[in-house]
């Protein structure tokens, strides 16, 4: 496994993040912790969750799953640098009127707490917001940020979904208190979803923050089973996306059988090419998906290859040239 330091902190992580959105879900209890071991014995430390995994009436359960597999001893915990979110409707009947998704300082006590007790932990290493809030101010968020900071129950503060403007305001009101900030960005990036390259990126590679890329396989679409789906299965059910971006796929399977490797991989390998990102999220539903993944960071996509990707995947140009003169 390689490891990248998290932004411009001092944390190092492995260059593949287990995503577990899926433990609770699709995947057994006991399959997850199969999955999780073998994550560690491979060199990957680098765990993220949320609060809302498990969804629904069941939001907690993907945290619960992880806590009972700390719980196991092993050392498992010392050995994962954990990372979970928070933002959405636990659903909380106490809750009253502050139940709905937001950032208040009031939601980040009790999710924070909630989360630490289903996690089985007194620490969190990252600690991420799912989503921008912006019915609250910064004021707010860095001072409620700083008690849990202070107390140790956190390492550091991440965020998932913020535009640019977001992460420069972020550092700025940060810096304003002398505190290091958001030391990462959890944001959708994928062959077939580059936008991100518009501001986000360049954004937080001057900014120090390290991206962390979610749905790098973009919900299947490049996961190489898409064009050939299972009946019954989800990607089988998703046919008019997969038509959509058929021609485009066609192009992709046949330029991985050139390069001998899977699209899968050649989608996870290529994310890593952008110099701020730290790692893609792998989201596994079975050990044997997980092993698959392994050889992601050994690949290394030349420049022709490179080129002949963006000629099947455009992204969007770098700003302001891609929509100014």
């Amino acid at each position: 496994m390689k490891y990248s330091y998290l932004g411009r902190a001092g944390l190092k992580v492995s260059q593949l993040c287990l995503g577990t959105m899926n433990f609770g879900v699709d995947t057994d209890e006991q399959e997850a912790f199969r999955i999780m071991d073998a994550a560690l014995d491979a060199g990957i430390n680098f765990f993220d969750t949320a609060n809302i995994y498990g969804w629904g009436e069941n939001a907690g359960r993907t945290e619960e799953i992880i806590g009972r597999w700390f719980a196991q001893g092993g050392n498992r915990r010392e050995k994962t640098v954990l990372a979970t979110k928070f933002y959405g409707d636990m659903h909380d009947t106490n809750d009253g009127p502050n139940r709905d998704a937001g950032l208040s300082a009031y939601k980040l006590r009790r999710h924070l707490d909630a989360s630490l007790r289903r996690l089985q932990t007194d620490h969190i290493e990252l600690y991420q917001m799912h989503h921008v809030d912006r019915n609250v101010s910064w004021d707010e968020l860095w001072e409620a940020f700083q008690v849990p900071l202070n107390q140790g129950k956190i390492g550091y503060v991440g965020s998932s979904n913020f535009a640019g403007r977001d992460l420069v305001k972020a550092q700025y009101e940060a810096k304003a208190r002398h505190f290091l900030g958001l030391i990462s960005e959890q944001h959708k990036y994928s062959l077939l979803c580059r936008l991100p390259e518009l501001e986000v990126l360049p954004a937080a590679e001057e900014l120090g923050i390290g991206v962390i890329a979610w749905s790098p396989l973009d919900g299947g679409l490049l996961s190489g089973n898409a064009l050939n789906p299972v009946l019954g299965s989800r990607r089988a059910s998703n046919a008019e996306n997969v038509n959509k971006h058929r021609a485009k796929l066609e192009a992709f399977a046949a330029l991985c059988k050139e390069l001998g490797e899977n699209e899968a991989n050649v989608a996870l390998a290529w994310t890593l090419v952008h110099p701020a990102m730290t790692a893609p999220i792998i989201g596994p539903r079975t050990l044997e998906q997980f092993q698959n993944t392994l050889r992601v960071v050994d690949i290394v996509l030349d420049e022709s290859t490179l080129k002949m990707l963006d000629e099947i995947f455009p992204g969007p140009g770098s700003a302001p040239q891609a929509y100014a003169w």
